[in-house]
């Protein structure tokens, strides 16, 4: 008995300093239900319970931390792993994924015909699309012009967004003098806005209408050939 109300004494002069009753239990090795019996008319002043709570965030915050790490490293080994998968493309796979992404993001020709025009904000996309048009449609140069689309909230940015879009597409500053602004869009729910925001670029090829008409059979032929049809 005489070590009950020795261990007793000690959880409430502990539990009287702000520790809770988690930390307490390692300094005092009782059941949790008999240390909430002794301390359950315990009160605690302001401090101390601002203590607890500070604690209690803290420990959320190191959980979310952990977590954050855990799913970081995952999303990497995943992604790491998936892109061993690809393997080099050959000619034939570029030529697929390119007119599958002229399919998505390209303009198509309707009731006259139209020169072909690729629109897209990814940088890595229009990467692409730019080695696509030269290695597999075979387009010099000098027949594609590149056109920024902007929303005039980033107008005090322009030169920046220029220099970005011309390092991306290793096209000289001259082929970025046409804007094409955007009213602003006062919705909350956009995202394209802040430092991050360079905008969406469009590529354009002079004098393409026929090879815009023969991306349109490539589209046909890899859905006529895909087995849904």
């Amino acid at each position: 008995m005489i070590f009950k109300f020795k261990e007793k004494e000690k959880a409430i002069k502990i539990r009287k300093q702000g520790f809770s009753y988690s930390e307490i239990l390692k300094e005092v090795p009782v059941a949790k239900s008999t240390l909430s019996l002794w301390l359950r008319s315990v009160g605690l002043d302001k401090r101390q319970k601002q203590r607890l709570t500070e604690k209690r965030l803290a420990a959320l915050l190191k959980g979310a931390h952990a977590k954050r790490n855990y799913r970081l490293v995952l999303t990497e080994e995943i992604k790491n792993k998936a892109r061993g998968e690809i393997g080099r493309l050959s000619n034939r796979e570029l030529w697929l994924i390119g007119t599958a992404l002229y399919w998505a993001e390209g303009m198509k020709e309707r009731t006259k015909a139209c020169n072909v025009k690729f629109s897209n904000s990814d940088p890595q996309m229009i990467t692409l699309f730019l080695k696509w048009i030269s290695k597999i449609c075979r387009i010099p140069k000098r027949d594609i012009f590149c056109e920024i689309y902007l929303h005039k909230t980033a107008a005090e940015r322009e030169t920046e967004i220029k220099k970005y879009w011309s390092g991306i597409t290793n096209f000289p500053l001259t082929q970025f003098q046409k804007i094409r602004w955007k009213k602003h869009n006062l919705s909350p729910k956009r995202k394209n806005i802040g430092k991050n925001y360079y905008g969406q670029l469009r590529i354009g090829i002079r004098r393409s209408s026929s090879l815009n008409r023969k991306i349109a059979g490539w589209i046909e032929g890899i859905y006529k050939n895909s087995g849904v049809v």
